[in-house]
């Protein structure tokens, strides 16, 4: 029995591999290790999964040939499928590495599981980005989700609507998880926590988008893990009547105003921002926030970390990686 982590050198991937390990699990990871934000941190992260039990080959997942003979040795029985191009501003310049590695990624790998003998349960990432202009909130999984406003949505949505075809033709166990504004140490250096963590400690404006008028679910990684890792032990159930798939937001369903994000992080660092306030960015949106209700009842999902705790968290991890102490 092994696990097969995509991704993995990244944020999320990389979290997931190291429990599992921790848990003493036999673990498969793959990734491509591309260039779109820093490699030397894609590396250090998987550095830090070195173990016995952990097996690494760099490989595209847009690549179907490579990647079936990168896996072909190996006894995969779950799969937590975290690999893709992220990212909502990065979609507007460079639309085709998210056809390559949403779309083309989420086909291969679902054929890859469609053709495993054992496969007990595969777990997708999805994002709460398909929700798009939605006003209405908290955002719940039977909200419409038809109306994407950036091509990565809609890349998430289609991975969404394939894994849906795949488990009502194969039966395949498929799992989508919405993720909501993941943060914590080892984070992606485009998001807005390390953004500006750096830019404030080096003296430097943080760009503010919308005026400060923005609230986002902010969720710590170790509270993600934990919820990936619960959906990954209890697989959807084919009961016959409908296609053994599920999709699930999974975030702290604590909405926070972007401003009092900053005022944490300024506490956190001892250090005052320099605001740049600025209008809101094409494809983005001004609040997300997770109804955890499903992911709550199936899985009992129940973060426990809020920014005041996670936040200084990842300043002190940050200040460790940056050499900064």
């Amino acid at each position: 029995m092994a696990y097969l982590v995509t991704g993995a050198a990244g944020f999320i991937g990389a979290a997931v591999a190291r429990r599992l390990l921790d848990r003493g699990e036999q673990v498969v990871g793959i990734d491509n290790l591309n260039d779109y934000y820093s490699v030397q941190l894609k590396r250090d992260r998987l550095a830090t999964l070195a173990h016995p039990n952990f097996t690494f080959a760099e490989v595209d997942i847009a690549d179907n040939t490579a990647l079936t003979a990168a896996l072909a040795p190996h006894p995969i029985t779950h799969i937590v499928h975290l690999a893709a191009q992220a990212g909502v501003r990065y979609s507007l310049t460079n639309p085709h590495a998210y056809v390559q590695s949403n779309l083309v990624g989420q086909v291969n790998m679902l054929e890859y599981a469609r053709g495993l003998d054992g496969l007990v349960s595969m777990n997708y990432a999805s994002s709460s980005s398909v929700y798009g202009g939605n006003v209405k909130q908290p955002f719940a999984e039977d909200d419409r989700v038809d109306g994407p406003i950036s091509l990565y949505a809609a890349t998430k949505k289609a991975d969404e609507l394939m894994g849906h075809a795949y488990a009502h033709l194969y039966r395949l166990p498929l799992t989508g998880l919405r993720f909501f504004t993941v943060y914590g140490p080892w984070g992606r250096p485009d998001m807005a926590l390390w953004l500006f963590t750096d830019a404030i400690l080096s003296g430097k404006p943080i760009r503010v988008f919308n005026h400060g008028d923005m609230r986002r679910d902010f969720t710590y990684i170790d509270d993600i893990v934990t919820g990936v890792l619960a959906v990954t032990d209890n697989p959807t159930r084919d009961e016959g009547t409908h296609p053994p798939h599920r999709v699930y937001n999974i975030g702290n369903n604590q909405p926070e105003p972007l401003l009092r994000m900053i005022d944490v992080l300024e506490d956190a660092i001892g250090m005052e921002a320099i605001r740049s306030l600025e209008p809101m960015q094409p494809g983005d949106v001004p609040a997300t926030y997770a109804d955890i209700t499903a992911i709550q009842r199936d899985h009992g999902f129940a973060p426990t970390t809020p920014i005041e705790i996670g936040i200084p968290m990842f300043v002190d991890w940050f200040k460790d990686y940056k050499g900064l102490r």
